[in-house]
């Protein structure tokens, strides 16, 4: 019931309050002073709601623009049976809000896994040269234990780069034999290295 005044006339409260629901079916016809009223009798509401939710002013600014277009393309949909109008266009609000929020944390999220990823590796090159060296060491050894003509295949093949071909015409031997040479120097090294086939 609206309130009334000393002499039986609405009070001032309630001539303030416009009826949203009314502003909302006058806007779904496309009446633009309608929504003008609309927006001025409720901005202030959805601005707040959405500041509390994005907690950035601009941002929150956006965002309410946003719900107000929103509330202007949807006005057909309102059914004031459903709820109050002013509930209506604060969900809209709320949703816009929470989508923003989603959208920054999903961005920032993005941005965080990429500057990992893109991050240069640090490491120490120290340590690194004294691997290399090591591994050459051992390999070095490795070799040292290899028959004369197993070494000299295998070293032909791999450091000299030639082909099984090739090793056979340097060493003056049949093909077979070159092959057999590398392989068994292979399989010796491999053992020697404890590496597994």
């Amino acid at each position: 019931m609206a309130a009334v005044g000393p002499e039986g006339e609405p009070s001032s409260d309630a001539a303030m309050t416009p009826d949203l629901a009314a502003l909302i079916t006058r806007s779904a016809r496309g009446d633009e002073q309608a929504f003008a009223a609309l927006y001025d009798a409720t901005a202030a509401r959805v601005f707040g709601l959405v500041v509390r939710v994005v907690r950035d002013r601009a941002q929150s600014e956006e965002v309410t623009q946003e719900a107000y277009l929103d509330i202007w393309r949807h006005c057909t949909r309102f059914d004031p049976q459903a709820g109050s109008a002013l509930s209506w266009m604060l969900t809209i609000a709320h949703r816009k809000a929470v989508d923003r929020v989603r959208s920054a944390q999903a961005s920032k999220a993005r941005e965080v896994t990429y500057e990992v990823r893109s991050a240069e590796r640090e490491h120490d090159s120290t340590l690194e040269q004294v691997e290399v060296r090591l591994d050459q060491q051992r390999v070095r050894r490795a070799l040292d234990g290899l028959t004369e003509t197993q070494r000299g295949a295998v070293e032909l093949a791999y450091f000299g780069g030639h082909t099984h071909t090739e090793v056979a015409a340097l060493l003056g031997i049949p093909l077979g034999t070159a092959k057999t040479r590398i392989r068994d120097g292979l399989i010796r090294l491999r053992d020697t290295l404890e590496v597994t086939a």
